[in-house]
């Protein structure tokens, strides 16, 4: 008998999850003037590329709120 060992390898995608998350993380940080800087200092580009990242964040957010709740399991058809 033998065993596979995997390592767990994080993509880019969850590394850069995590240090958003971290700095996110010190409550000091005044968020509307990071925000502020964002819209006005960086490209329009990654102003909206951040937003993608809220938005996706959100409906994960939602979809895990529904799926605890049950609400797949009231279909009509």
């Amino acid at each position: 008998m033998y065993k596979i060992h995997r390592n767990v390898v994080k993509t880019s995608e969850e590394k850069t999850a995590v240090k958003i998350a971290q700095l996110l993380t010190d409550f000091t940080l005044d968020l509307e003037k990071v925000g502020y800087h964002i819209a006005r200092s960086t490209a329009y580009i990654l102003y909206r590329r951040s937003v993608e990242v809220l938005e996706a964040a959100k409906f994960q957010e939602d979809t895990v709120e529904m799926n605890r709740l049950g609400y797949d399991n009231d279909r009509l058809f």
